[in-house]
């Protein structure tokens, strides 16, 4: 039995341990708030399906849905706890617990490929180092971010040779569309958009340094609502599943919902999302190490934090329901 293996099992007896207390400790709330977001497509089936609102109703308990524009927002909504489950990339969530948010990773809603480096064709910038001097537009503590940083670390870069311009992502899209800026960290659906109808080039692409998309859970709801979290998941494997059968009905909701053309729902779903595996793992956990090295390389996490302990401390297994395939 591996390390990872030993940790996952003592996870899931902990876990049980913690719903017998809190089931007589916790009241049952009176509404659950879910975010749903243009990068996790999922978010938007249940949505649209009502699935997590009929999945609470003989409990007395509403859904809430809000709005993330950005894993920088669903973390400052989890934090503020005007979420209790937050859409976000791995590597912000990992920022977000270095930095003290008591938060859980709990389920991988995708494997994406949602980031990369992106210009205009007459911009005359082909490859990272080109961006010395140079404006980029990008959203602080989101996947496009730290792809930014990492990919300017590789080159013996950092963010102090180029201009940062922050805004969220569509802000940045228009922004780099509207020649405001020289490039653009993107983030699909916009990404997409952006080479779909400007004919905008993605100079610098690495998905393996797109970190997992994963649904995010506050620590004290865990704690005190551990089966709520549990059917929360049953809910999104229900969607999951039904995503991976209705590749159409998924597409169709998101031109809806993100208000883009089905060209660009098509590029983004059918070539940069994958929907096959929602277990967290040695997968996630490995892709995590390696980002944080990094991130902590470059300052974005403080010397003194333990990366491994971090990433054992954000990573839970433990909630995903037996019976959708855990």
């Amino acid at each position: 039995m591996t390390l990872w293996t030993r940790r996952c099992w003592l996870a899931l007896a902990g876990a049980a341990g913690l719903a017998g207390a809190a089931a007589q400790a916790a009241e049952p709330p009176s509404a659950i708030n879910v975010d749903y977001a243009y990068y996790n497509p999922v978010s938007l089936l249940l949505k649209e399906k009502g699935w997590l609102e009929e999945a609470f109703a003989a409990d007395g308990i509403t859904v809430n849905w809000v709005l993330s524009l950005g894993s920088n927002k669903a973390l400052e909504f989890l934090r503020g706890a005007s979420l209790d489950f937050g859409s976000s990339a791995g590597g912000a969530a990992l920022i977000g617990r270095a930095g003290g948010l008591p938060i859980k990773a709990v389920y991988v809603y995708s494997k994406p490929e949602w980031t990369a480096l992106v210009t205009r064709k007459d911009s005359g910038i082909t490859k990272i180092e080109d961006l010395a001097g140079k404006s980029v537009a990008v959203t602080r503590g989101t996947d496009p971010h730290i792809f930014l940083l990492r990919s300017l670390d590789a080159k013996g870069l950092s963010e102090s040779d180029i201009t940062p311009v922050l805004l969220q992502h569509p802000d940045g899209y228009a922004a780099l569309i509207k020649g405001q800026v020289d490039a653009w960290a993107g983030l699909d659906p916009y990404m997409a958009r952006a080479e779909v109808e400007s004919d905008a080039v993605l100079f610098h692409r690495a998905p393996d340094l797109n970190t997992y998309g994963v649904l995010n859970v506050r620590e004290a709801f865990a704690q005190d609502h551990p089966e709520l979290v549990r059917r929360v998941l049953v809910v999104y494997e229900r969607g999951r599943t039904y995503a991976q059968e209705h590749p159409d009905e998924l597409q169709a909701i998101l031109v809806a919902a993100a208000k883009i053309p089905p060209e660009v729902a098509a590029k983004q779903l059918g070539e940069r999302t994958d929907l096959a595996n929602p277990v967290i793992g040695a997968a996630q956990r490995e892709a995590l190490q390696g980002a944080g090295a990094v991130l902590q390389k470059i300052g974005i996490i403080k010397p003194e934090v333990d990366v491994a302990k971090t990433v054992d401390e954000l990573l839970d297994p433990a909630f995903f329901p037996s019976k959708a395939g855990g």
